[in-house]
């Protein structure tokens, strides 16, 4: 049967925006895949699911290995798993539409929502989204405590463990620690009159059209990758989630990688904040000593090879999760893996960087290392003069012409001299300082002996300083 015109040449659409999709090339597709399925195979791993963002559209999504061991079940790239403490960054962002609201101030107290917390007057918003406030963390292990496998309501669990002594002054340290986040939810909740989860299904995930999202503990049924751990390196078991409760606010959301994806092309297109709420997001908290924290509002925030990278990884009862994004090179990593303390998602993640990435633009030499290595050449006949007390007083300021008088000349002959002739001579640091250049360098003799000699050059050439300060 012949199809309308109208309807042929939608079809026909269709079928060149799906030859047109973006994806990997084939080479690089497959490189990604073996990487994968090498660390699944290295770590013992049960599964993965991986995906790519790359030129600032979803390119990647593929999984590999078992979503259940027994009786065996393919994972599959449209199965959920949970993301552990990558939901702190749905939470932080609820916080700041409260703000853009008028709702909050990230620089609230915590005394204005629960004054009988520890030095609630003192703790702000921020410090706890930058994990700044001092509160001691509920959840430090990477094993499931006994405690865990019981449900427990949020308020409870913070009023044990953020009416404790701090550990730190607010602001003058930096300690990951999940009881900020699941104060941040409760505070959300009562700002906005709201369950926690409503509101960021609502205000977050809705506008971003992120609809295979889920709560991974109120709805655990509908997980389909069953969460392990290894004893030992012995064979995986599984390992239930914990109790409802535990997470609220700082690790509940389940998605499947291309949810994570889309979540992070949100951030990189900024669609969901104004300007101003993503200048917070992504700024790095500075401590009261002046030290960067290097963690924004649920985020690390790090320069790498001259590239800004935004990371954070997420680990539940069976699950462990590695989200990378490359905001200024509009690309993103995410691997969601089914085994508890393992850094199979890490590695794989570190692995696919490389591939989809252009190089970073070598680093352009400071002029003093061109200076410390055109100079390397020169300083062996120097050395070779010292070493029987020869010295050409031309080549020195006159600061340094006092320092080799006839006592230091024969220092170095006496030390310099026993151990043959110079075979290398090799620039290790340089740098600026004074106006002068200094130089560091190992010298090797015949005999097999390495010094350590120091140097600064005058702009004008003269050697303002040259000395053996002991055995490389």
């Amino acid at each position: 049967m012949r199809l309308p015109i109208a309807a042929a040449l939608l079809a026909a659409s269709l079928v060149a925006q799906a030859q047109q999709a973006p994806s990997l090339d084939p080479a690089t597709e497959a490189k990604v895949d073996a990487i994968a399925k090498k660390v699944l195979a290295e770590t013992g791993v049960p599964s993965a699911s991986v995906g790519i963002v790359k030129d600032g559209a979803i390119v990647y999504t593929k999984a590999f290995g078992l979503a259940i061991v027994s009786p065996p079940k393919a994972s599959e790239a449209a199965m959920e798993y949970p993301i552990g403490s990558i939901s702190k960054q749905f939470t932080a962002t609820a916080a700041l539409i409260l703000q853009q609201d008028g709702k909050l101030s990230l620089d609230d107290k915590v005394a204005k929502y629960f004054p009988e917390l520890t030095r609630s007057n003192e703790v702000s918003l921020r410090n706890l989204m930058t994990m700044t406030s001092g509160y001691e963390d509920f959840a430090p292990q990477d094993y499931q405590v006994p405690a865990w496998r019981k449900s427990v309501d949020p308020l409870a669990n913070v009023r044990q463990w953020a009416t404790k002594p701090l550990d730190f002054d607010p602001g003058t340290d930096w300690q990951y620690s999940n009881t900020n986040y699941v104060l941040l939810g409760l505070i959300v909740q009562k700002v906005s009159g709201e369950p926690l989860y409503k509101f960021i299904q609502e205000r977050v995930l809705a506008p971003l059209r992120m609809e295979t999202v889920f709560n991974a503990y109120t709805d655990r049924k509908r997980l389909q990758v069953d969460g392990y751990m290894s004893n030992a390196m012995a064979a995986p078991r599984v390992l239930p989630l914990e109790g409802d409760g535990w997470y609220f606010g700082d690790g509940e959301l389940a998605m499947p990688a291309s949810g994570l994806l889309t979540w992070d092309l949100g951030i990189i297109d900024r669609t969901l904040l104004t300007p101003e709420s993503y200048k917070e997001f992504e700024t790095s908290f500075t401590l009261k000593n002046g030290k960067d924290a290097h963690y924004g509002l649920g985020i690390f925030i790090r320069q790498k090879n001259g590239r800004l990278v935004f990371e954070h990884s997420g680990e539940v009862g069976g699950y462990v999760a590695e989200n990378v994004v490359y905001p200024n090179d509009h690309a993103a990593v995410v691997v969601l893996t089914n085994e508890i303390a393992s850094e199979a998602a890490s590695e794989i993640a570190a692995a696919i960087e490389p591939l989809i990435l252009p190089e970073p633009p070598p680093a352009k030499p400071s002029p003093a290392a061109g200076v410390v290595a055109t100079f390397a050449p020169k300083l062996q006949p120097i050395l070779t003069g010292l070493q029987t007390s020869q010295i050409d007083r031309s080549l020195f300021t006159d600061d340094t012409n006092d320092y080799f008088n006839k006592e230091t000349l024969a220092d170095f002959q006496s030390t310099l001299g026993p151990l043959g002739t110079i075979t290398s001579v090799a620039p290790l640091s340089s740098s600026l300082r004074g106006g002068m250049t200094f130089g560091l360098y190992k010298v090797t003799f015949s005999g097999g002996t390495s010094v350590l000699v120091t140097v600064y050059l005058e702009p004008d050439g003269k050697i303002e300083q040259l000395l053996v300060i002991g055995k490389a």
